[in-house]
């Protein structure tokens, strides 16, 4: 039990939950994103998703489970940062691959992962406890929030934050996506170009992929 203890609190260890903690959430804004884009489709479409999600007994216990490691996972980075502050900062075990390896991203993590928990917050007081709307499909009566995506999307300023934000957190997917596989000691010479590759493609898409929601509603909507 000590010695598990004294891993998890030693720096590799703390690299390896903040990596797993990575994984939860890389997934969760991925599927998050791509059940978004539903309101390409319509309002009914929209809030059957969104009511199918809500309406779930045991929604409360994932939204705990989420915030809980969204936080863990913040709560680490910093314990990481100051703990390395006399050395060079990193939130995941990175080898470099080049001799001009530390791209932004990697040496912005802490400003845009602090970003990113901002905009969580900000991100569930505007739509979790915003305005209340219901509309009735087939007889079910349920939130509309197609109608409060709507309203929001189409204030400029709300959009362009919006898609400054999801920029920000595709640099911070950017770098800690490769770098999952790196701290969990997966990297190989051979393959971590592929790596790259896979951390730049996932925090393209995923950003393209929210920005592209409040665009379509403020130009076609």
């Amino acid at each position: 039990m000590s010695a598990n203890s004294s891993f998890l609190t030693s720096t590799i260890g703390k690299k390896y939950l903040m990596a797993l903690t990575a994984i939860v959430w890389s997934l969760f804004v991925m599927v998050h994103m791509i059940g978004n884009m539903l309101i390409v489709v319509g309002a009914e479409a929209y809030n059957n998703y969104s009511h199918a999600l809500t309406s779930n007994p045991m929604i409360y216990l994932i939204e705990a489970f989420l915030v809980a490691v969204l936080l863990f996972h913040a709560v680490t980075g910093l314990t990481l940062v100051v703990r390395n502050s006399r050395t060079k900062p990193k939130f995941y075990s990175v080898t470099p691959m080049r001799e001009k390896s530390a791209s932004i991203a990697s040496r912005t993590m802490i400003y845009t992962g602090t970003a990113t928990l901002a905009f969580v917050i900000w991100h569930l007081i505007t739509f979790k406890f915003g305005p209340t709307y219901f509309v009735t499909y087939n007889g079910v009566e349920m939130r509309d929030i197609y109608k409060l995506v709507i309203e929001k999307f189409h204030e400029p300023l709300y959009v362009a934050g919006y898609a400054v934000v999801m920029i920000l957190i595709g640099f911070h997917l950017f770098h800690g996506v490769q770098s999952i596989f790196q701290t969990l000691g997966i990297s190989h010479p051979r393959y971590n170009k592929f790596f790259k590759f896979f951390g730049y493609t996932y925090a393209v898409v995923v950003a393209a992929g929210f920005i592209s929601q409040p665009l379509f509603v403020f130009f076609a909507r």
